[in-house]
């Protein structure tokens, strides 16, 4: 029996179950310790804060973990985000379109965005590290360019703002006004665990990161499927400026440098490897609620935002040698 049960556990340990059964864990201690700290914390209005908040940074992670599985890193994913809820601004506001054209406009221009990260990794052969931080100060460039430094408000499209706040579900069910933010968050991580688990394009995500070179020689094209899922990440990056921008009424073009700080931190937390070839969409949405219970019980508590700083890097060093210890055991 007890051979067994020393099976049972390696196996638990070495697949993603175990991390993800941690990090769920670490958010129900999380809720608990906040919850007695402040009798706050478990009002309606700030859980449905805390979900708000989760679907940016949720959606934003999703989009990291198809890059962080391949091997990869984004660091652009935050000011792709500001970019592309610029555009929506400039399709919307100045030049008056309907709101179907800005929605297409802003996904459409994250993946552009992101195929040219693509292209500069797998065609140009620039690290990863490197040409998405350029992507990121370019993005960052161009949204106060375009916008004229200025916010982008949506003033002439009342219909905008409910992309985020109003509450499809609380119309069909009353009393349960979860935000329409939360639920294209949910419905985009269950279709990118389709595309993961059941796509080619899933298949060959986790392959370039598990052994990029034997998939090479095994002769797939295998900068074409990097520049589709670097595409793919961008375009989701784009909903994430379409729920951010809905949330706030404009197109913040000094907004979104640093999340992509949260998003990689949740994606890890959630026990995605950043040497690639293992994630989970569940447990990247785990680690964004975690993020999110995190700083919203810290505000409460009225702690200074300097020391939420200090503590976001210090989680993402952490869940950073938490992966280096998984890997080195199994």
């Amino acid at each position: 029996m007890s051979a067994i049960k020393l099976g049972w556990d390696a196996g638990l340990k070495s697949s993603g179950a175990y991390q993800k059964l941690l990090a769920f864990a670490s958010l129900v201690a999380l809720i608990i310790v906040f919850s007695l700290a402040s009798p706050n914390f478990l009002q309606t209005s700030n859980i449905i804060a805390i979900l708000q908040a989760t679907s940016v940074n949720g959606v934003l992670a999703i989009g990291a973990t198809l890059v962080i599985i391949t091997g990869g890193i984004d660091l652009s994913v935050g000011t792709l985000m500001t970019f592309c809820a610029v555009i929506a601004g400039v399709v919307l506001t100045y030049w008056g379109l309907p709101l179907p054209f800005g929605i297409v406009a802003a996904i459409a221009a994250g993946a552009v965005c992101g195929l040219i990260s693509g292209t500069l990794v797998a065609k140009m052969r620039i690290p990863p590290f490197i040409a998405t931080l350029g992507m990121m100060l370019i993005l960052k460039g161009l949204s106060l360019v375009i916008s004229g430094t200025k916010p982008i408000y949506f003033n002439g499209t009342p219909n905008f703002p409910m992309i985020s706040t109003s509450s499809l579900i609380g119309a069909i069910v009353p009393g349960l006004p979860i935000p329409n933010g939360v639920l294209i968050l949910f419905l985009v991580a269950g279709a990118t665990s389709y595309v993961l688990g059941r796509t080619v394009l899933g298949r060959y995500c986790f392959a370039l990161g598990s052994n990029e070179e034997a998939v090479r020689l095994s002769g797939v094209n295998t900068d074409g499927w990097k520049m589709a899922i670097y595409a793919l990440t961008g375009a989701i990056c784009g909903i994430a400026g379409l729920l951010i921008a809905s949330r706030l009424n404009s197109a913040q073009p000094a907004l979104g440098q640093g999340y992509e700080l949260d998003a990689i931190a949740a994606v890890v937390i959630g026990g995605t490897s950043l040497s690639g070839g293992r994630g989970t969409i569940l447990g990247t949405i785990i680690g964004a609620l975690i993020m999110s219970v995190l700083l919203n019980g810290l505000r409460i508590l009225s702690v200074a935002q300097e020391w939420q700083t200090v503590l976001t890097g210090s989680i993402i060093i952490v869940a950073v040698y938490a992966d280096m210890m998984r890997r080195r055991r199994n």
